[in-house]
C-alpha cells in the first residue's frame, strides 16, 4: 500500500509539473508572435479535410482544398491613374481597375485576389492590389464580406498582409518553393475578370525569372519569380499558386503580355520569399531586410572570357561597398559567389532571394571562387543603413473599442512599467471607459485576470463579453488601479 501511495505521489508531482510547464508555454506563446508557418502547423490537421498524401495528382481534390482559401479583394481608390501597370518590356500586374471617364475625380474601384494563411483571418496578397486604397473589402468564397485591415506592405517584393476578424477559416499551408521543379503541375486560383473562384492548371515553365517589373519603383526590388503557363488574367493578382499536394507555393503577381490579358506565361512570387516578408509584417509592420553590400552581375560567356572565369556558374561581383558586410568579411571585387550557406546561386535573382530570407545581424557562409581557388567567408549581414541589428519593437496598432482608442505600447513604455503586458488607452472617448472614469494614458494589463498585450486582443475579448468586466492596469502616475467596466 505504501508503495502504491509513493507511485501515486510521484505521478501527481509529474502531472503538476507538466501542467505548470504547459501554462508557462501558453503564456509565452500568447505574448510572443509565432511565425505563420508555426501557426499553420498547429492548425493544419484539424482545419483541413485533406492531407498532402491524399491529394496527389487529383486536380479536383486540389481545387476543393484551395478554392475556399482564396478570397476576392475589392478596393476603393481615391484617384484613378491607369487601368493597369505595365513595365516597358510588356509585363503586367494582373489586377483589374474599373474607371468611369465621366467620374474622373470620383473614387474608383479595383479588384484582385488574396490567400487566407491562418484560421483567424490573416491574408496574403500583392502590394499593388491594395496600393493607394482608402477602403479594402474581402469577399470569401462563400460570399461573406468583411472590411479588411492593412497590417503591412512591402513594395520591394510586391507583398501585403491583411487581416479580417473571423475564426475557423480554411487556409492554405505553405509548401517549399525551393524544391519545386520545372515541369511540375501547378494550379492557379483567383478571381479573373471578376469571375470569382476560378481555377486554372499548368506546369512550372521556369524558375528564378527576373522580369524587371518591380525595379521600376525601387532599387531594392527582389525578383525571383516562378514562371508557369497556368492562365492568369486581370483580377488574379494576389491569388494562390498551388502544387499537387494542395500547398501554397507562390503568390500570382504578373503576366507577360502586350495587351494586358493572358498570352501564355504568368509569374508568381515564391512562397519561400513570402514567408519571411509576411512574418516581418506581422511582427514589426515592415520588413527588416538584410543586404550583402555588393553589386552583382550574371555570368555570361562574354563576361567569363573578359574576366578569365573558367566556368560559367555563380554570380560575379563587379563592385564591393566599402564598409559593407561583404567587404568587412574579406570578399573582394572580381570574386564569383557560388553559394549562400548550402544554396547554390547561379543568377543575381537567386542570390537576392537567398539574402532576402535573413535579417540584419544574421551570419551566413558564403562560398566564392577567386582566381580559380574556392574560399569560404562568414559574413554578418547588415541593414541598408549599415547596421548589424534592428529595432525589434512591435508594429504600431490602434483599435477603437467601446468608444475608446487603444494602442500597443512602445518598447520604452514596456520597459518603464517593467512588463511585457499592457495596452494604452490613448483616448477614453465618450463610451464605457469614459463613463467608468478611466483616463487617457491608462495602461490595461489584465481583463478578467487575463493578461493582454495588444489592442487587437482587447478588442477580441471585449467584443465577446456582456455585462461588466474587471479591468486592471496602471495609471499615468504609476499607480495600480482596477475598474468594473460596464459594457453596452
Amino acid at each position: 500500500m505504501e508503495k502504491v501511495r509513493k507511485i501515486a505521489g510521484i505521478f501527481m508531482v509529474a502531472l503538476l509539473g507538466a501542467l505548470v510547464a504547459l501554462g508557462i508555454n501558453k503564456l509565452w506563446n500568447k505574448n510572443n508572435p509565432k511565425s505563420f508557418e508555426q501557426m499553420q502547423n498547429n492548425a493544419w490537421f484539424t482545419n483541413q479535410k485533406l492531407s498532402g498524401d491524399q491529394v496527389g495528382f487529383d486536380f479536383v481534390a486540389v481545387s476543393e482544398l484551395s478554392t475556399p482559401a482564396v478570397v476576392h479583394i475589392k478596393t476603393t481608390i481615391s484617384t484613378a491613374t491607369s487601368q493597369s501597370k505595365q513595365a516597358p518590356n510588356g509585363f503586367f500586374d494582373p489586377f483589374e481597375f474599373f474607371q468611369d471617364p465621366r467620374l474622373h475625380n470620383m473614387p474608383q474601384e479595383a479588384t484582385g485576389s488574396g490567400v487566407i494563411i491562418t484560421t483567424d483571418g490573416y491574408i496574403a496578397t500583392n502590394n499593388h492590389v491594395i496600393e493607394n486604397a482608402s477602403k479594402i473589402e474581402v469577399v470569401l468564397n462563400d460570399k461573406r464580406t468583411y472590411a479588411a485591415e492593412l497590417i503591412g506592405k512591402d513594395p520591394e517584393t510586391d507583398l501585403a498582409l491583411l487581416k479580417i476578424t473571423e475564426k475557423d477559416l480554411p487556409f492554405l499551408k505553405f509548401g517549399n518553393s525551393d524544391i519545386l521543379k520545372v515541369g511540375e503541375w501547378v494550379v492557379a486560383v483567383g478571381n479573373p475578370f471578376n469571375l470569382t473562384s476560378t481555377v486554372t492548371a499548368g506546369i512550372v515553365s521556369a524558375k528564378g525569372r527576373n522580369i524587371n517589373l518591380l525595379r521600376q519603383n525601387t532599387q531594392w526590388a527582389i525578383e525571383n519569380f516562378i514562371q508557369t503557363d497556368a492562365a492568369v488574367n486581370p483580377g488574379n493578382s494576389g491569388g494562390a499558386l498551388v502544387n499537387t499536394q494542395g500547398e501554397l507555393i507562390g503568390i500570382n503577381t504578373a503576366i507577360a503580355s502586350q495587351t494586358g490579358s493572358y498570352a501564355g506565361y504568368s509569374f508568381a512570387i515564391p512562397v519561400n520569399i513570402a514567408k519571411k516578408v509576411l512574418d516581418d509584417l506581422l511582427k514589426y509592420g515592415e520588413v527588416k531586410r538584410a543586404v550583402l553590400g555588393v553589386q552583382i552581375q550574371d555570368i555570361t560567356a562574354d563576361l567569363a572570357e573578359e574576366k578569365g572565369i573558367k566556368e560559367i556558374k555563380g554570380v560575379y561581383v563587379p563592385e564591393v561597398v566599402s564598409d559593407g558586410a561583404a567587404a568587412k568579411s574579406g570578399i573582394k571585387k572580381g570574386d564569383v559567389i557560388l553559394k549562400i550557406n548550402d544554396a547554390v546561386v547561379n543568377s543575381s535573382s537567386e542570390l537576392q532571394e537567398q539574402i532576402s530570407r535573413y535579417h540584419p545581424g544574421d551570419k551566413v557562409k558564403i562560398v566564392i571562387n577567386r582566381d580559380g581557388q574556392t574560399k569560404e567567408f562568414d559574413v554578418v549581414l547588415r541593414s541598408k543603413e549599415g547596421k548589424t541589428n534592428f529595432d525589434t519593437e512591435m508594429r504600431k496598432e490602434e483599435k477603437t473599442v467601446q468608444g475608446a482608442v487603444l494602442e500597443n505600447l512602445t518598447k520604452e513604455e514596456r520597459t518603464k512599467i517593467n512588463s511585457k503586458y499592457g495596452v494604452k488607452v490613448k483616448k477614453a472617448g465618450k463610451g464605457a471607459f469614459y463613463n467608468e472614469g478611466i483616463e487617457d494614458g491608462f495602461i490595461i494589463t489584465h481583463i478578467d485576470k487575463v493578461p493582454v498585450s495588444t489592442a487587437q486582443e482587447v478588442q477580441k475579448i471585449l467584443n465577446g463579453k456582456e455585462g461588466a468586466v474587471l479591468i486592471e492596469g496602471i495609471t499615468k502616475s504609476g499607480k495600480k488601479e482596477a475598474y468594473a467596466l460596464k459594457l453596452k
